[in-house]
């Protein structure tokens, strides 16, 4: 079929579905996700030439500020250029694509993430790597008003609290199989009118693709329901905070790399290896996975929020919570970094957790001995982490690892966002800030 006729033939698609408008989105430094929107007739346009964006979308803040770089300013333009294969239907009338950041002549732009994750990726296979990536998303229910969308009493993961939302959660399933998502769970959590989505593994972009259209699946259906949905890190003092975890697991031409060894729990020397290089740049990356202004208020010790630097089996406390290969466990082994939380950009955190795994590879580092309790009550003494915003900042740009899994141009980026942050928000109190940003990351 010509090339014409297959364009018209899509679109005709599109239309018989009740397509009208298409979506295409990238998510900035910040961790926001924004979106650009043509009708369904030039969805060609939007995949060949893209639509036009100041450079400056890669420094939006989460207040709308704009974190301006000696190389970013009011001059110069851009174009989100969306995958079109990943064209998914989000609500009546509107289908989404994830899309990259290119110059005018069709090169990546030096701050699109979905580009450097898809290269990262790239250097894994030129290693003879398979890939695999999962992601858990924790979110926090609210009423209209963006308060709490309950008052009575919450039983954690209890089913009270689930089938009372169960329309909601029916809806949201739903709409998330007409998005060809791949749910493999939903639960409501410990916190408060928390709910948590976990989705089945796949190649790292496919995996952070994904996450975007799940969190945008999630807060179209609860607006149905009367409900908001925040992604902040902590939506209200005090509460529980909200996870992204991320799960790497790693496979080369003699199977996985987590497993089928003969190091701890079956761990083969390279699984080990990237492990410890995980650790070893965790410091310096605190910034890419945890460095809002309100991402210091989950990270702490007893929130389960991976504040430790080191690894443990099944060690919630632990930032890198090994899941062994047993029959409970149908994926198979992999390491899941728990202190990753929603104001990171999941391109970016999926780049820097996979660069460093290859970085341990590359380096043979050595695998740290492993903590099996938690480690504020088992006399462990695991490396510090520079979990205030300030401390955090400073690592990221005195550090020659993160400049080289992700370029200085990013690190540099990313740190003025986040300086914008620590010098608007930083010296308010914490109930003030996280009125203000409760629904910053929301989609």
């Amino acid at each position: 079929m010509p090339a014409q006729s297959a364009e018209n033939a899509r679109i005709g698609e599109l239309r018989a579905q009740g397509v009208a408008l298409i979506a295409g989105s990238i998510t900035d430094l910040a961790g926001v996700t924004r979106a650009k929107y043509v009708p369904v007739h030039r969805l060609d346009a939007f995949e060949r030439a893209g639509m036009g964006v100041s450079p400056s979308w890669s420094v939006f803040c989460v207040d709308s500020g704009i974190a301006f770089t000696p190389d970013i300013g009011v001059a110069g333009d851009l174009r989100i250029r969306i995958a079109g294969d990943r064209l998914r239907i989000i609500e009546d009338g509107v289908a989404w694509a994830p899309g990259d950041l290119h110059d005018q002549y069709g090169s990546p732009a030096a701050l699109c993430t979905r580009s450097l994750l898809a290269r990262t990726e790239r250097l894994a296979a030129e290693r003879g790597l398979q890939v695999r990536v999962g992601g858990e998303l924790e979110c926090t229910m609210l009423a209209t008003d963006a308060g709490p969308a309950t008052t009575e009493p919450w039983s954690p993961y209890g089913i009270r609290t689930s089938l009372d939302r169960s329309a909601f959660l029916v809806d949201l399933m739903t709409a998330a199989q007409r998005a060809g998502l791949a749910v493999e769970q939903l639960h409501t959590e410990y916190g408060h009118d928390q709910l948590e989505m976990s989705l089945a593994p796949a190649g790292a972009v496919e995996t952070a693709d994904a996450i975007i259209l799940a969190r945008i699946v999630i807060g179209r259906a609860a607006a149905r329901h009367g409900l908001k949905i925040s992604f902040s890190p902590v939506p209200f003092p005090g509460g529980a905070g909200n996870g992204a975890h991320l799960h790497l697991s790693l496979a080369d031409a003699d199977g996985p790399l987590f497993s089928g060894g003969d190091g701890p729990y079956g761990i083969r020397g390279d699984g080990a290896a990237a492990i410890a290089g995980v650790l070893d740049a965790l410091p310096e990356l605190i910034g890419v996975y945890a460095g809002s202004v309100l991402s210091a208020q989950r990270l702490k010790p007893g929130n389960w929020a991976g504040a430790a630097a080191c690894w443990g089996l099944e060690n919630r406390e632990a930032a890198v919570r090994f899941i062994a290969a047993t029959p409970g466990n149908p994926h198979g082994a992999n390491a899941e970094l728990k202190l990753v939380d929603p104001s990171a950009n999941p391109y970016l955190a999926a780049a820097a957790f996979l660069g460093s795994a290859l970085r341990g590879i590359d380096r043979r580092l050595p695998l740290p001995a492993e903590v099996p309790e938690d480690p504020s009550r088992s006399g462990a003494t695991p490396p510090p982490l520079p979990t205030g915003q300030q401390a955090a900042i400073e690592a990221l740009e005195d550090s020659a690892v993160a400049a080289e899994l992700l370029s200085t141009p990013v690190i540099e980026a990313l740190a003025a966002v986040r300086r914008h942050e620590l010098t608007t928000y930083g010296d308010r109190p914490v109930a003030e800030t996280t009125q203000a940003l409760r629904l910053a990351w929301s989609c």
